[in-house]
């Protein structure tokens, strides 16, 4: 449910700014166009850059009723998950101000951290139900490794669970524990011994989807920061080129369609960038949500805690 609400929150702050932009596109490409058509009506300029103009005032027209429309949509499905009318000054303001809300993900995070997990808790509630030694069983399937390295980085335990091929799961018990008690009602009843297999392979199956979404999460994680960075660098060479480009039409040096070039340009590249922010916080929440939430105390603790609030979700 943490990690619900904070997803919705963070597509509605990205969605917010996306209307921004295409706010503020709008007012600069009419502002374009009237000059644009005052030099037509001059007889400095074709009817051809008059027509050009038009077109981009009216796809900014369009991403204007788009995004409001997206916004009215994503608002809505926030509202249904709090199950609450939220409060103007609790909603979002734009992705960039909850770039620095999430809080670090500190190196050497512990694998016990994922014995809090439902899908992990469900699987040894199986298994006690099935007469199961939870203990030994930790101890047969459940690997104890750190799960970061280095800046919150995937640890190199870590990617070594899956071996060369990342699909495989390479984790094998390095001893032999009996998990289940001597048996003493039903061990040797075909159906007994079926349900004991099919829950050992329900919790070793849980355990393994545990560690793969972890590594899954921390991958993506550990290279959007250098997209971000790459992005701002690229909207902060486009903002260059579409004045140099708006000087120089302005100035007779240039044509409309090259002013028109950098402004496309510029407007993608920050579409571009809200969308890599919104990744990298959404990565941030289901780093948060694979872990089980509450990785805190159980990095200190080295245990299972219960589960946290919300001001625990990781981050960077």
């Amino acid at each position: 449910m943490v990690a619900e609400v904070a997803t919705a929150y963070l597509v509605l702050a990205a969605d917010q700014e996306r209307l921004k932009l295409a706010h503020d596109t709008l007012a600069s490409q009419r502002d374009s166009y009237r000059l644009t058509l005052r030099s037509y009506e001059l007889g400095a300029s074709s009817g051809l850059e008059r027509a050009q103009a038009q077109t981009t005032v009216d796809a900014a027209r369009a991403d204007v009723a788009g995004f409001s429309a997206q916004v009215a949509q994503d608002l809505n499905a926030l509202t249904l998950i709090v199950g609450a009318p939220i409060p103007d000054e609790l909603l979002p303001q734009g992705t960039p101000d909850l770039l620095t809300v999430f809080t670090d993900l500190p190196a050497g995070v512990p694998s016990q951290v994922l014995q809090q997990r439902p899908d992990v808790l469900q699987a040894e509630r199986t298994l006690q139900a099935a007469q199961a030694d939870i203990g030994a069983a930790r101890a047969a399937f459940f690997p104890s490794i750190s799960l970061t390295g280095s800046f919150g980085k995937a640890s190199a335990d870590l990617g070594s669970l899956f071996g060369s091929n990342a699909l495989t799961w390479s984790f094998l018990p390095t001893i032999s524990l009996p998990i289940f008690d001597a048996g003493l009602r039903r061990a040797n009843l075909e159906v007994s011994e079926a349900m004991r297999d099919i829950a050992v392979a329900g919790y070793e199956k849980a355990i393994q989807t545990a560690f793969r979404e972890v590594a899954d999460a921390l991958a993506a994680r550990s290279t959007l920061n250098d997209q971000l960075e790459a992005r701002q660098s690229l909207v902060d060479a486009t903002v260059l080129s579409q004045r140099l480009s708006n000087a120089l039409y302005r100035n007779g040096v240039s044509s409309y369609l090259e002013l028109l070039d950098a402004q496309r340009s510029l407007y993608s590249a920050q579409q571009g960038l809200i969308s890599v922010r919104l990744a990298l916080l959404s990565n941030r929440v289901t780093v948060y949500r694979v872990l089980g939430g509450g990785w805190r105390d159980a990095a200190l603790a080295g245990e299972r805690v219960p589960g946290s609030s919300p001001s625990s979700l990781p981050a960077r």
